[in-house]
């Protein structure tokens, strides 16, 4: 089991290092990948680091936080409340909150709560698992290419296969960039897309992209090897995939 990513937004010194010792004890289970001492840092935070798990000890005045984590770009981190006050427990189970603990805190409560996070989350790759699977039975019985399920822990979206121009790896997601400009995160990674886009019109150019032959506008072999798309964009072959790459062109040729 890989462990929970987890953010603190806290201005207490005490909340910090209880949850760092927490972390150190609990390797395994929970990784602390930063910590912030307001929402404007907790958000630039949470934007660069991804996480799974935001530990929030802070007063929220107003609901521009929760409205900036509905329009992220990726999976919604999910929250645990920490307060010395218990009326804060109606605000964090307003939100969603997998939690609320009350301070002063108790690694009890903290291993309860990130086991809470644990089993959302399987629930959630449950469903999802479920979901695709049935889908890709119904390609499998259709024999048909046409679309591919991009699966993101809140949703899954089905993306016809000629509009993808290529997907990037991003960590341990999927971007998929498609021909009208827009991007879909999906939470799996690159490989396994590897194995189920049309081997037909995909081709993976480097370990963080595949390509669609579709879109490919011109190759260039100058200083590397480069291909460039409808959308402007400029990608490498990597070395030890520009053999393989030029016989698959030369197939299609």
């Amino acid at each position: 089991m890989n462990p929970i990513n987890a953010i603190i937004i806290s201005g207490e010194k005490e909340t910090l290092q209880i949850l760092k010792k927490f972390e150190e004890e609990n390797a395994m289970i929970i990784e602390i990948l930063g910590e912030a001492d307001g929402i404007s840092t907790g958000t630039l935070l949470i934007k660069s680091k991804k996480p799974d798990l935001i530990f929030l000890d802070i007063v929220l005045e107003d609901q521009a936080f929760f409205e900036m984590l509905e329009q992220l770009e990726f999976s919604i981190p999910k929250l645990v409340f920490l307060s010395a006050h218990k009326e804060c427990a109606m605000m964090a189970f307003k939100h969603n909150a997998i939690d609320f603990l009350l301070k002063p805190l108790d690694f009890n409560a903290i291993i309860l709560a990130i086991y809470k996070v644990i089993k959302r989350r399987e629930m959630e790759r449950s469903y999802q698992n479920h979901k695709i699977n049935s889908i890709n039975i119904l390609n499998s019985a259709s024999q048909s290419n046409d679309y591919v399920a991009v699966a993101f822990l809140e949703k899954i979206e089905l993306i016809p296969t000629a509009d993808i121009i290529f997907c990037k790896a991003d960590g341990k997601h999927t971007v998929f960039v498609l021909l009208n400009g827009t991007k879909v995160m999906s939470s799996r990674n690159l490989g396994e897309y590897s194995t189920i886009l049309d081997h037909n019109y995909f081709f993976r150019i480097h370990h963080s992209y595949i390509i669609n032959l579709r879109h490919i506008v011109k190759i260039s072999k100058k200083d590397g090897y480069f291909c460039e798309f409808s959308n402007g964009a400029i990608l490498p072959v990597a070395k030890r995939r520009q053999e393989d790459f030029n016989k698959f062109i030369k197939l299609k040729e």
